[in-house]
């Protein structure tokens, strides 16, 4: 089931991928209507919260230190199988949106507030967002931190659209791909995460 949902996570952001930027190649009017919306409404405090999010959610920040720190948390928690598959997680989702970025080469909105790298679809910020949500609720299966996942994931998303450094479509293409990779792996992983440390210790014959 974990593998069929990740596949169709994955299927659905590449079509919206394709739909957005070859259907609509002057960007569909609900991308152009909310980020006008957005740019109306930006207020300090808004732009104030998108900043700290767009610090925390990409650079080194996203590739480095969140995945170090979440990485090296599991292995003091003596739960190193999780962090392999957290790593693994991390890897897999940055290969992925890297690879989507090249094969649509979308353009970003003309009215950026921060200077960001090639491709707008999808979001990086977005699916590193969905990544980390999933896979601590895939690791705690808890309606708290499902729900911690879901707010984080929102609040990373509109920061993007804040900023206008992103179309509205690209966070959803972002979320979509960050979820999906952890459920294909977790489908593939997560009965060997999930084993029990004396079944592994257990002598063999």
């Amino acid at each position: 089931m974990l593998l069929w949902w990740g596949v169709g996570l994955l299927a659905l952001a590449t079509a919206l991928g394709a739909l957005v930027v070859f259907a609509y190649p002057e960007t569909p009017g609900f991308d152009r209507w909310w980020n006008e919306m957005i740019a109306a409404a930006r207020a300090d405090g808004m732009v104030d919260f998108a900043l700290v999010l767009n610090w925390i959610g990409g650079g080194w920040v996203a590739i480095f230190a969140v995945p170090l720190l979440t990485i090296i948390a599991l292995v003091l928690a003596r739960r190193w199988r999780a962090a392999a598959f957290a790593a693994l997680c991390f890897a897999a989702s940055a290969g992925a949106v890297q690879l989507l970025k090249l094969l649509f080469g979308r353009a970003r909105p003309d009215d950026m507030l921060v200077a960001s790298d090639y491709g707008s679809f999808p979001s990086g910020h977005t699916a590193n967002a969905a990544t980390i949500a999933l896979v601590v609720w895939v690791l705690f299966p808890r309606v708290w931190t499902a729900i911690l996942g879901v707010l984080w994931v929102l609040a990373m998303a509109l920061s993007r659209t804040f900023l206008s450094v992103h179309w509205a479509s690209d966070t959803l293409g972002g979320a979509l791909v960050g979820a999906g990779v952890v459920l294909v792996l977790a489908a593939w992983l997560l009965p060997w995460v999930r084993q029990p440390r004396s079944e592994v210790a257990a002598p063999i014959g």
